[in-house]
């Protein structure tokens, strides 16, 4: 496994990426976008307002994380490879800079919800889901910030 920094050159990949898991982790969710509406959202708002990173396998893209100082954004890992540590070594990456982060996912995501739980999130707030696109209830997390 190889990471490094998410380029524009890496919009198609990440959006596969972010369908594939989807549809095969998250089915209880409603398709609301096409793959060009998923495409033009990585390249046009994703990986130009938030720092981006990807695993490589073998040459190819399979995973990618995007976050801000104080968010995790996004955190996908194609599910032909999950379960082979790049989703904690690229939450590794974001959390680097030692400042606490928020996340959201959705409630029912137990398998996300365990990873993060055993990586030092804590629930901050349970919602209905009204506040959220797929207007499923979801749940946002925060990691203290490491001090010292």
């Amino acid at each position: 496994m190889t990471l490094r920094p998410a380029t524009a050159a890496d919009a198609q990949a990440m959006a596969t990426i972010h369908r594939q898991a989807m549809r095969v982790s998250l089915s209880f969710l409603p398709e609301l976008h096409t793959a060009e509406e998923d495409l033009w959202f990585m390249g046009e708002r994703l990986l130009k307002e938030f720092e981006a990173w990807v695993a490589e396998e073998a040459g190819k893209v399979v995973a990618y994380v995007a976050f801000s100082p104080d968010w995790v954004q996004h955190l996908y890992v194609h599910p032909d490879h999950q379960g082979r540590g790049m989703g904690p070594a690229l939450l590794e990456v974001a959390l680097a800079d030692g400042r606490g982060k928020r996340l959201w996912t959705f409630q029912q995501n137990q398998r996300a919800r365990k990873f993060y739980e055993d990586r030092g999130f804590l629930i901050e707030t349970l919602t209905d889901g009204e506040g959220n696109e797929e207007k499923t209830p979801d749940v946002l997390y925060v990691r203290p910030g490491q001090t010292g």
